[in-house]
């Protein structure tokens, strides 16, 4: 016989699915108790409404397949569990159908109340809120900017020295193909971070191209050893948002971009960081992969796996009104 709270999982799941594409979506059935969990969830479907009004885009369905990854406890009066849900969110945008998938760990508990069972808490297990990591961001005091101290370079062959460098082009497709090939699911061949979003695109660059820069020092250049003799061997700029940011923002060779004013002028393979709070600290990291029908851009993105998401992230729980966004276009040759 099923267990009755599986049935109340099945519910939250379509009402998720309601709420992704109707902020007015209401179910008879109040399955979720948890008012804090309600509360930002309604700011967030209104949001959600006016959001889409202004892309002149209209949800049309939220397919969601939730899967299990661990029972924390079960029992005849109460059950925690961690679930997965993968998103595949359909919207019309000029005349065309366009699909962005989104994939999100939560935990839930489940209480009996009764005869009924509710669900008394909800918890995000993956967030792109991440302000622990965004002191992580400026060269030791005296080293100098990111891409100025010394070799050897691991990809010497590609970097040279001096006036004997060759210059590489940035490959936007194989960037791109990467970035798609991997935006649900973690290269074995690297280290997979908790907060996993910038060594995502630290890699999408690279597969693109990118030349590494190794220094030795975390704080500066380009550059990813993984674990070695159980000591981490990567630069702060690999790994961490406000630290990318500054080295691409600021770098005159190597791995560099130019700060543009405007989404939509983005190439395929560029980069937007998003500082949440507006107060000069980045905290997530994406990269272009697609471009709607009105030429804005789709990013893909990893900790919360997304792949050809609106590029504002006004649909995420970590965007506020004072969140800004800075506009990397990577070059054609570094």
């Amino acid at each position: 016989m099923e267990q009755p709270w599986k049935q109340l999982l099945f519910t939250y799941v379509n009402q998720y699915n309601q709420c992704q594409i109707d902020y007015r979506a209401e179910s008879q059935q109040q399955v979720v108790t948890d008012m804090s969990f309600v509360m930002e969830r309604s700011k967030r479907m209104k949001r959600l409404s006016d959001w889409y009004e202004m892309r002149e885009s209209i949800p049309l369905r939220s397919e969601t397949r939730a899967k299990l990854i661990q029972m924390i406890r079960e029992s005849d009066q109460d059950v925690i569990l961690d679930i997965q849900l993968h998103s595949k969110l359909y919207y019309s945008k000029g005349g065309m159908t366009h699909r962005e998938d989104m994939i999100q760990r939560e935990r839930l508990n489940f209480i009996r109340d009764g005869f009924q069972w509710v669900i008394v808490s909800i918890e995000q297990l993956t967030v792109e809120r991440h302000p622990n990591l965004e002191n992580l961001s400026l060269p030791n005091e005296g080293t100098g900017s990111f891409g100025e101290g010394s070799g050897p370079y691991l990809n010497a062959h590609v970097w040279g020295s001096g006036s004997n460098r060759r210059p590489v082009k940035y490959s936007r497709e194989e960037a791109v193909a990467y970035a798609d090939l991997w935006w649900d699911s973690e290269n074995p061949e690297f280290i997979t971070f908790t907060v996993n979003c910038t060594n995502y695109i630290s890699q999408c660059l690279f597969a693109g191209g990118a030349p590494i820069h190794y220094t030795g020092n975390r704080a500066t250049g380009w550059w990813y050893k993984g674990y070695v003799s159980n000591k981490e061997w990567w630069s702060y700029s690999w790994a961490v948002s406000n630290s990318l940011e500054y080295l691409l923002s600021t770098s005159t060779k190597g791995l560099r971009a130019e700060v543009v004013d405007r989404a939509e002028q983005l190439m395929l393979g560029d980069v937007i960081i998003y500082d949440w709070d507006g107060d000069g600290n980045y905290q997530h990291s994406t990269i272009v992969t697609a471009f709607d029908a009105g030429g804005m851009p789709l990013v893909n993105a990893n900790t919360v796996s997304s792949r050809h998401r609106y590029w504002d992230y006004k649909d995420s729980y970590a965007w506020q009104e004072n969140t800004k966004y800075q506009f990397l276009h990577i070059p054609d040759i570094f």
